[in-house]
């Protein structure tokens, strides 16, 4: 393939993508696949980035530049946490060399909060924040997903950050709670449902009374028979709810946030910032960002070598 600068990898718990990049960031070729890290584990990780590289038709000597679980304990090489507060300009610099004969492959860290009354990690996370330091965002940063992370920026530096496990509660209390029945058959939460609404007005407004609120989903299908997709977006709703006051109560004011999210999560999060008063979240598409701040980390690396040589 023609033209390619580097390659960026985000490879995580259960997925693997793959960009072949131009010096301008420009996308030439992707491979994405369900080869996460327990996959790519028994596989061999290299056989399986060199067998994407090859379908795509990309020699060697091209350099790699991933993120992500690739670089936990678990994976390849382990790319140690960089200790909050910390620059982003340190990932960069303390990004891991992967041994390999045929290119030069990066890795680079997760973030790590010492706190011990706020212990905190983010781990593949942190290449969006990178994007978003390349624009010169200053604020609250909110990344909705499995484990939506919170975090204050300043200037290119990351200060701190907080954890919610909002996507994996609401995977959890829908398929294996006593919630479970209540909401069986339904599809995907709907933000546009009144019930999403209410359920983030109230897990907003009451977040220490939470789980009565989820217990409630129950008693009102067995006494009210509402309907599975009433009761799923009440659900979303609520665990929303109340992760926008526990930000709150982390963060202080909240009306200058940037979202980064893409699809339905970026949807039900609007949703949730409009019903929470929150006005015009700044949106960052969650992929763009994961692409753009590791094109950013292998300009950063890879250009200073070739210079050097």
């Amino acid at each position: 393939m023609a033209g390619v600068a580097h390659v960026v990898v985000d490879w995580g718990t259960s997925s693997f993508r793959l960009w072949a990049l131009d010096g301008d960031g420009r996308v030439l070729g992707e491979r994405r696949s369900a080869q996460g890290l327990a996959a790519s584990g028994a596989e061999g990780f290299e056989a399986v980035l060199e067998d994407h590289l090859a379908a795509l038709g990309i020699g060697e000597g091209v350099p790699v530049m991933m993120c992500g679980m690739v670089g936990s304990r678990a994976g390849w090489v382990e790319a140690a946490y960089v200790d909050t507060p910390t620059r982003l300009d340190d990932l960069v610099r303390r990004a891991v060399t992967v041994p390999s004969a045929s290119r030069r492959i990066c890795i680079l860290p997760g973030l790590a909060q010492r706190d011990p009354s706020q212990p905190d990690v983010m781990r593949g996370e942190e290449t969006q924040l990178l994007a978003l330091a390349q624009e010169s965002f200053d604020g609250i940063a909110c990344l909705p997903g499995t484990h939506s992370k919170w975090v204050a920026m300043d200037g290119g530096d990351v200060t701190r950050f907080a954890t919610f496990i909002t996507g994996e509660l609401f995977q959890l209390l829908r398929s294996g709670s006593v919630i479970a029945p209540a909401v069986a058959g339904a599809g995907d939460a709907n933000p546009l449902d009144a019930a999403f609404a209410l359920g983030v007005g109230e897990g907003l407004g009451s977040p220490e009374t939470l789980s009565a609120a989820l217990f409630r989903l129950r008693a009102s299908w067995l006494l009210a028979a509402t309907a599975p997709s009433a009761g799923l977006s009440r659900l979303s709703g609520l665990l929303i709810g109340a992760e926008l006051a526990g930000a709150a109560r982390l963060f202080g004011d909240l009306r200058a946030v940037a979202l980064v999210a893409s699809g339905p999560l970026a949807r039900a999060y609007r949703v949730a910032f409009e019903t929470a008063g929150i006005a015009d979240p700044v949106l960052f598409e969650a992929e763009g960002c994961a692409r753009a701040g590791l094109h950013a980390a292998a300009l950063a690396a890879f250009s200073r070598e070739r210079s050097v040589a």
